[in-house]
């Protein structure tokens, strides 16, 4: 009898530690993959931790490669949602249509480019032709435009970010980079070699101005929420993430994909410096 009870005992513990196994396996079963833009990396990761904290049994995952490659991540299918600071363009759209995506834009929030100085360099406002011009090597040093008797190092983001199109064609024209500008691999690089060198200037999304930096007025226009959403701001866009055909409604990628239109998530993207689309 006692025997009997033991086995008994055994097997339902067995049971109990197959069935915890089980759920373990199945809580980490749902992934949601995402890659693209450095600017945009920062909502996708506080979205991510949001999320995983209300659903356990799902894993998110965020890569900052640059826009470019989290358009290329969606076109193979190696990700579910593609976090871009631009506008994905006609190549990469039939490329995708080619393999049988079809992707589908979600403004998640609105960003302004700053441009960006050391604190102590007395500079306040450029206009959108004067960066040009520096960013061209017209003008070389400091002095030219009021300030210190020091050359200017130009610090621009890498030709793959969406940050680096959206300046090439709002602020450069299409206008060529001079060969002297310093190339980074993302917003914090810039914000980084900025912070570290006095007569340096940069460029980067508002949700990437602290203290460390100073961001100057354009066109006598300071880059903040009230003047990004009214189009004052000259140096303004839209950050999307892309998903592969309209998620499924009640799918977790839905979910996801529409935390920027819930207060929540709104108040993250604030939280971040960025400007929540359903506010304003």
């Amino acid at each position: 009898m006692f025997k009997f009870k033991s086995t008994i005992a055994t097997t339902i513990g067995l049971m109990l530690i197959l069935s915890f196994a089980w759920s373990g396996a199945f809580a980490e079963s749902y992934r949601i993959i995402i890659d693209g833009s450095t600017t945009v990396g920062p909502i996708a990761k506080a979205f991510a931790e949001y999320y995983m904290a209300k659903h356990p049994d799902v894993s998110v995952t965020v890569s900052e490669s640059g826009s470019g490659n989290g358009a290329k991540s969606l076109i193979n299918g190696v990700c579910d949602i593609a976090d871009m600071s631009r506008f994905m363009k006609n190549k990469e759209f039939a490329a995708a249509v080619e393999k049988g995506i079809m992707p589908v834009a979600h403004v998640v929030a609105m960003d302004g480019i700053a441009i960006i100085v050391h604190p102590s360099n007395p500079i306040k406002s450029l206009t959108v032709q004067q960066v040009r011009d520096i960013y061209m090597g017209k003008i070389k040093n400091w002095k030219e435009l009021g300030g210190p008797n020091v050359e200017i190092v130009m610090i621009s983001r890498d030709t793959n970010s969406g940050t680096y199109e959206t300046f090439e064609k709002l602020v450069m024209s299409k206008k060529k980079i001079h060969e002297k500008s310093e190339y980074v691999g993302s917003n914090g690089a810039i914000r980084q070699r900025v912070q570290s060198t006095k007569a340096a200037m940069g460029y980067v999304g508002l949700g990437f101005v602290d203290r460390s930096v100073k961001a100057l007025e354009i066109d006598g226009v300071m880059p903040e929420a009230s003047t990004i959403v009214s189009g004052v701001y000259p140096i303004a866009r839209p950050l999307f993430m892309f998903t592969n055909g309209y998620p499924k409604l009640g799918s977790h990628i839905f979910s996801f994909i529409t935390l920027y239109l819930t207060p929540k998530g709104q108040e993250i993207v604030e939280e971040i410096g960025f400007i929540p689309v359903t506010r304003y």
